[in-house]
């Protein structure tokens, strides 16, 4: 049993992450695991988190986004957790796929403000708040969605930050080129939430856009693409090289695998916005304006700069588009990270 458990906070943890262009909403995950009547459980139940993020993935209608969680330091030593719970949410804190912070409730509020994040909660000023409804969690609508980031946090998300502790997961050597929570503010002054300690400044970070990608009426998952270089999206690219890439192997049907090539094309931002370079043996189709001002295909090697509403064809059914362009047209799949949840993880004691 305890294995099950493991093997579902295995898959909660492909679901979290700290880069905001990435996550659809702000979590403070000590809240949330004491929300026993979403599944008549224990006091505290981490697998609960998993059962918001599905939530939050339904009301977004995006399969795979993140949730940013914040989880206060008192977390890594509540009794009221399983050794093992505990021991998953140092991991992840130590990875960088969640914050640990002192004082989580506040982190969530200063988050959102930054970034434009909305709120999943019940008691802080939220976006939406989480219930038990049929077949699952559902949320719930309490304030409207932000329109995006404040002025400061668009500073801080266009800059490098480094943390004095070389080994830190949030602001360390290793994030950079992948990116970076926001800062936390003391005084005007950007300091790191886990260490407690100023940032320093590494200059200004490449300007960067957000894509999604929809595979049979279903947005499967975002990518960034930055003026750092190019990331190549095919049914398996390969990643040499320190190349970026996007898997959509897992999504496609047999049909599609056939068509779609390894590494299909190529997505660039450069000083005129984004642009498309077709890889393929099979071609590329633009549909112009959502397919509203006409289609052109391209042949390998061919390129073309996308406006605001192009949509990026592979195989039908297989698009590429800007993050507001598109949209899911129809329900997200039954699987879930809580589709390997054991029945008896949601009865006291498990």
């Amino acid at each position: 049993m305890r294995f099950e458990v493991s093997h579902v906070l295995d898959a909660i943890e492909r679901r979290l992450g700290t880069d905001p262009a990435l996550a659809a909403g702000v979590l403070d995950v000590a809240e949330l695991i004491y929300c026993a009547d979403l599944d008549g459980g224990r006091p505290a139940n981490l697998v609960r988190l998993g059962m918001v993020v599905d939530a939050l993935a339904r009301q977004v209608g995006e399969e795979h986004v993140s949730a940013y969680c914040v989880v206060d330091k008192s977390l890594l030593s509540n009794q009221d957790l399983t050794s093992n719970e505990r021991m998953v949410m140092r991991r992840w804190g130590d990875d960088g796929i969640v914050e640990v912070v002192v004082g989580a409730a506040a982190r969530v509020v200063e988050v959102s403000e930054l970034t434009g994040l909305p709120i999943v909660s019940r008691v802080l000023p939220a976006v939406w708040s989480p219930l038990p409804g049929a077949g699952g969690v559902v949320l719930q609508p309490r304030g409207p969605v932000p329109t995006g980031p404040s002025p400061v946090g668009r500073q801080l998300t266009a800059r490098w930050w480094h943390c004095p502790d070389p080994d830190c997961a949030n602001f360390g050597p290793a994030r950079r080129g992948s990116g970076q929570p926001v800062p936390r503010l003391r005084n005007g002054q950007p300091i790191c939430p886990r260490h407690d300690a100023p940032l320093g400044d590494n200059g200004p970070r490449p300007p960067q856009q957000v894509l999604a990608v929809r595979v049979d009426g279903v947005i499967r998952t975002r990518f960034v693409v930055t003026a750092a270089g190019p990331v190549v999206v095919g049914r398996a690219p390969d990643g040499g090289q320190g190349q970026v890439g996007v898997q959509l192997g897992p999504w496609l049907s047999e049909d599609a695998r056939a068509k779609v090539s390894r590494a299909h094309v190529s997505v660039a931002l450069g000083p005129q916005g984004i642009s498309v370079t077709d890889l393929s043996m099979n071609g590329t189709l633009v549909r112009l304006g959502g397919a509203a001002d006409g289609e052109l295909q391209l042949s390998r090697g061919a390129t073309r700069q996308l406006g605001v509403s192009d949509i990026v064809e592979l195989f039908p059914g297989v698009e590429i588009g800007r993050i507001g362009a598109l949209a899911s047209s129809r329900p997200l799949d039954s699987a879930s990270v809580m589709s390997d949840a054991p029945t008896m993880t949601f009865r006291p004691g498990y």
